[in-house]
């Protein structure tokens, strides 16, 4: 049985189309299979043709293969949707002397430019029904910085900007706009960088976890998709009408130091 199948008598968002990007794996997959189970039919639009495919048959909702590195490919997206979640990602690693400016720029477009398009081409649907939810899956760097990673903190901190902004427009629209904002969680992302994390310090990989990732978190895990998802469920319920222009943190206490 599908997962938005499950359930039922808790399906606050039975009737509702959510987009979600990024979504063949880790945060994405995660929020995929939980707006799911709250009734939505999800479109889950990865780069990943399989995973795409994969996770879209679980929940029963429809694939979309594209890479949206590409911010043009926007326009290939039927953004006619009750609930966006903003959540395709990457890293690079580097200092900045030797960051490519490339990389830099694939950044911004990949985790900024492509958000802005998506909500753009989403906004006068939800406008049109009077309600609306985005979530934009930004990162405790889009409220604090860390060495090595000048492309992943500016267009987080870009993230941020934008969101409040669509926040402050569309709050007479009974549409909602905030950012989650977790500390390193276990996913396919984070683990790809170990490498890099491990050469820009200098030290072992197997060191990289607790020296570099949670050093600066009270709370000594990393946190788990699920966990990122159900804050993103709650952001996309009809409970959170009220609730717009915030970043809502799941980083252990990061930010709170």
């Amino acid at each position: 049985m599908c997962l938005a199948c499950v359930d039922m008598v808790n399906a606050e968002l039975a009737g509702r189309t959510a987009l979600v990007t990024g979504a063949a794996s880790g945060i994405g997959a995660a929020c995929a299979r939980r707006l799911a189970a709250a009734g939505a039919y999800v479109v889950v639009v990865d780069v990943s043709a399989d995973g795409a495919a994969a996770v879209a048959a679980e929940v029963g909702g429809r694939a979309v293969p594209l890479d949206l590195a590409e911010p043009d490919r926007v326009a290939d997206l039927d953004c006619d949707v009750d609930i966006v979640v903003n959540n395709a990602g990457r890293q690079h690693v580097a200092p900045v002397p030797e960051f490519p400016p490339e990389e830099f720029g694939g950044l911004l477009r990949l985790m900024l430019e492509t958000p802005f398009r998506i909500v753009r081409a989403a906004l006068p649907h939800m406008y049109a029904r009077g309600w609306g939810r985005i979530v934009n899956v930004s990162s405790v760097h889009g409220l604090r910085a860390s060495a090595y990673k000048a492309g992943y903190v500016a267009a987080k901190h870009g993230l941020e900007g934008l969101s409040k902004v669509v926040a402050v427009e569309a709050a007479g629209h009974g549409v909602t706009c905030n950012c989650v904002n977790p500390g390193y969680v276990r996913t396919p992302l984070v683990e790809r960088q170990i490498a890099d994390q491990a050469r820009a310090y200098g030290i072992p990989e197997d060191e990289v976890v607790d020296r570099v990732l949670l050093a600066r978190s009270p709370t000594k895990r990393l946190a788990e998709p699920a966990e990122v998802a159900e804050l993103v469920a709650y952001l996309c319920g009809p409970h959170a009408g009220l609730v717009t222009g915030a970043s809502f943190t799941l980083d252990g206490g990061w930010t709170a130091l």
